[in-house]
């Protein structure tokens, strides 16, 4: 069972979805912000069917990350869930609040993909590393690719934040949500400035 909730943000519409596993429950989705609720609420229902057709074509994330239907968890303590997550990821943008401790589901990624997004979590507000960092902290230099393409399909951005990770030149890199969101993101933070000015566009 998953509950998702679409909501008004001051950077846009964004979206986030909790799935429950057990006794344990997650928020397993977050949209970053688009100019619509009907952009959000489509790209919501668009991944939920294709986690139930097993079909995979049209989402940037791969089909192992999204949310997985499931039987247990009460809509209510879900919706409890999603509420908290929309009032946390509100107040962050707004700069009201540096910390994001709402649960997470990631039982959806792979155990490299898990180990990427850990290794993650560690990159605090205000700072930046580059693939390689996270790369080594994941088995060594030559996994960069592969930790490049772990972020891509990161379900939580912001969470989760892969908008921390720049390339080793100092230049932005890549990011699901778009550089646009991400230059943003680092300027919220602070963290636009450590980067290269002739290197800023990408």
């Amino acid at each position: 069972m998953n509950t998702s909730l679409t909501f008004k943000t001051p950077w846009g519409w964004m979206g986030a979805a909790a799935s429950a596993r057990g006794a344990r429950a997650g928020v397993c989705r977050i949209v970053l912000p688009r100019g619509s609720r009907r952009e959000v609420e489509a790209t919501l229902h668009r991944e939920s069917l294709e986690v139930l057709w097993g079909k995979g074509k049209t989402s940037r994330l791969a089909p192992r990350t999204r949310c997985i239907p499931r039987n247990t968890g009460s809509p209510a303590r879900l919706t409890v869930l999603v509420e908290e997550a929309r009032a946390q990821l509100v107040a962050f943008l707004e700069g009201k609040r540096r910390a994001l401790d709402f649960p997470i589901d990631l039982s959806g990624g792979s155990t490299f993909q898990r180990q990427v997004w850990r290794a993650i979590l560690r990159i605090p507000y205000g700072r930046v590393r580059s693939y390689k960092w996270v790369a080594l902290r994941v088995g060594g230099a030559r996994y960069a690719r592969a930790v490049w393409h772990a972020l891509g399909s990161n379900p939580v951005p912001i969470v989760i934040p892969c908008h921390r990770v720049v390339a080793q030149d100092a230049s932005l890199g890549g990011f699901s949500g778009g550089l646009k969101t991400k230059r943003r993101l680092l300027a919220l933070e602070g963290t636009l400035p450590q980067l290269l000015p002739r290197k800023r566009n990408g």
